[in-house]
């Protein structure tokens, strides 16, 4: 197969469903498309079981997105429709069929559709490693994630930590490590005040960042614990919560009312359609992922698309991709430490040399490289 493929087959989340996985393979469909490839994508007519899925709804609004072929086809607790799935691949033949991986109980179901579309001594299958070894683990994960494994030709890892846990499942075939690349498909960076006039936000506020699903490794309780600190609140800065509850919100409320953090904050806990996507992130200063586990993440390149400052903590892939004191800072898991590089950045006014900074580093991270990568597997 020659590093750029005529045809390409994309299995996996894509609309009429919504969120990160979504935007991700959209976005790689395009950038195959701009080198000229046909590309087709099929997505799940059902992504999760209602058990599997915190949220309200696991669906977009809006029309579908222009210029992409998808089709809804795959099941992920009907066998059935994984065989057809795979016959259909198998017969097209395209000469790369792409799966993004995330959660071992979509093993099954992928695996089974990789498995019977290589059989046509043709396709080459490449997986997008987010998480090998979930966040939330759940009895059988290493079962269903080994029978993924076991299907695909070759392993594309979006950190270092990643790349180490899939040696432990796979040790000879190729796997390649390649950053998260930039989601630039959500507009433009702009001027705060426009931003904030949008949102109806406050011109003369700083305002700060959480953004993306409310989950419980994702720290936003250390960083409301951080916006209690006594520097913080003598800053008058404000945090904006853009996301929705992905978990019971009443811990996080809790913390809300004991250190009485109402004034501090503008709370947006629905999800965030991708045409305001932007807004929030050109409205604030900084964005800060205080996870408490992490691999990679997509709000990272997000912020580097839209050249914001980041604050992270030490996990994962996560310092890897933000230098510290170059484009943001890398913290302990800790609410102190991370009131202390809040503090850090207004203080020493920091703003404007890591802003110049990102529009530089964010120069790594592009869809060709990613799509270079995965032609050398």
């Amino acid at each position: 197969m020659s590093s750029k493929p005529k045809s390409v087959v994309i299995v996996g989340s894509a609309y009429p469903l919504r969120g990160g996985l979504a935007n991700y393979n959209e976005r790689i469909a395009r950038a195959y498309q701009d080198q000229g490839a046909e590309v087709k994508i099929f997505t799940f007519s059902l992504q999760y079981p209602d058990f599997l899925f915190p949220g309200k709804t696991q669906y977009a609004e809006g029309p579908a997105p222009e210029g992409l072929d998808i089709e809804v086809s795959l099941n992920s607790v009907n066998p059935f429709s994984w065989i057809s799935l795979g016959r259909k691949i198998k017969k097209l033949a395209p000469d790369l069929l792409i799966i993004k991986f995330w959660i071992p109980f979509m093993g099954p179901s992928l695996g089974t559709v990789a498995r019977i579309a290589k059989r046509n001594k043709k396709t080459k299958v490449i997986t997008i490693i987010d998480n090998i070894i979930p966040h939330e683990k759940r009895p059988g994960d290493r079962i269903l994630a080994n029978y993924f494994v076991g299907a695909v030709d070759g392993f594309i890892s979006m950190s270092e930590s990643v790349l180490d846990d899939l040696k432990t499942f796979d040790t000879k075939k190729p796997k390649i490590f390649t950053p998260h690349p930039v989601y630039d498909n959500f507009g433009q960076p702009n001027a705060k005040s426009f931003a904030k006039s949008k949102l109806d936000l406050d011109q003369k506020q700083n305002y700060i960042l959480f953004f993306g699903f409310i989950r419980d490794y994702k720290g936003l309780d250390l960083l409301l614990r951080a916006m209690a600190d006594q520097r913080i609140k003598d800053l008058g800065l404000k945090l904006i919560v853009a996301g929705e509850f992905y978990t019971d919100s009443k811990p996080y409320y809790d913390i809300i009312e004991e250190y009485q953090l109402n004034d501090q904050l503008v709370l947006a806990t629905d999800f965030i359609p991708d045409d305001k996507v932007g807004d929030y992130f050109n409205a604030v200063d900084m964005v800060v992922q205080p996870y408490k586990d992490a691999t990679q993440s997509g709000v990272t390149q997000i912020a580097y698309h839209f050249e914001k400052p980041m604050l992270v903590t030490n996990v994962g892939g996560l310092p890897e991709i933000v230098p510290h004191l170059k484009t943001g800072y890398v913290v302990e898991v800790d609410p102190y430490k991370i009131a202390d590089g809040i503090v850090d950045f207004y203080e020493n006014n920091r703003e404007e040399s890591m802003i110049q900074n990102c529009k530089e580093e964010k120069k790594k991270y592009s869809w060709e490289t990613m799509l270079e990568k995965i032609g050398e597997l």
